[in-house]
């Protein structure tokens, strides 16, 4: 009888299956399932809000989506492209390098700006698109989804190398744990200090791959506008 604590899974699946209120079908399993482990109503009630309250910043994460999106249906990313239109000196390279160098810096500090949901897809990734249509004209669907990918690591780079150069960051807490595991003492401080090298070189590498992306880009595009004449 002990699986039958499960049925909560099953409430979900089904629930899913047949495009129910989504809020309502999880919160009714989470109810069932405390009810059959054995604790009262008060217990259950007081068991999610302490989750919801723990994971408040989960939900403020998932408030942007739909923000993104009024703000992409209303013309967000056209303007973005338009925006680097307007500057006919920048690159794709050139556009990802800044970000990442941005992104970076925000990171080290501890600054909530970035992700590729509130960033990458609405801005980042049209103006480096505008910023290769405006260079070359016509920009092939493969070059576009090369574009996309390198936007992507763009912000992989900046938040992963420089989120450890802050001290209290999560991953230098990672770091302090796991190496403790091992027998091996350091401070925050050890950890972020040696983080700092380590994003410069990212910072580096990060920049010349963008560059290399730029002379890839304008070889390939030439040689495509050479054999369409």
């Amino acid at each position: 009888m002990e699986y039958i604590k499960l049925i909560g899974i099953l409430i979900v699946v089904v629930g899913f299956f047949l495009k129910l209120d989504t809020i309502a079908v999880v919160l009714i399993a989470g109810i069932t399932t405390g009810l059959l482990g054995g604790l009262n109503i008060i217990e259950i009630l007081d068991k999610i809000g302490t989750t919801f309250v723990n994971s408040r910043n989960m939900s403020i994460f998932l408030l942007t989506l739909p923000v993104i999106g009024i703000l992409e249906r209303n013309g967000l990313r056209e303007r973005a492209a338009h925006l680097i239109n307007n500057l006919k000196s920048a690159t794709v390279g050139k556009v990802l390098s800044t970000y990442t160098t941005i992104r970076m810096i925000a990171a080290a500090l501890s600054l909530r700006l970035g992700g590729h949901v509130q960033f990458i897809r609405p801005l980042i990734n049209p103006m480096a698109f505008g910023a290769a249509q405006n260079t070359y004209e016509n920009v092939d669907e493969d070059t576009e989804e090369i574009i996309k990918g390198y936007a992507a690591a763009s912000e992989n780079y900046g938040n992963f190398f420089g989120q450890n150069v802050f001290i209290t960051a999560g991953g230098v807490l990672l770091v302090i744990n796991t190496l403790k595991e091992q027998g091996i003492t350091v401070t925050d401080a050890e950890v972020s200090k040696n983080a700092i090298p380590v994003a410069i070189i990212a910072l580096i590498l990060a920049i010349i791959q963008n560059y290399l992306l730029d002379k890839k880009i304008s070889r390939k595009l030439k040689v495509r506008k050479e054999l369409s004449k």
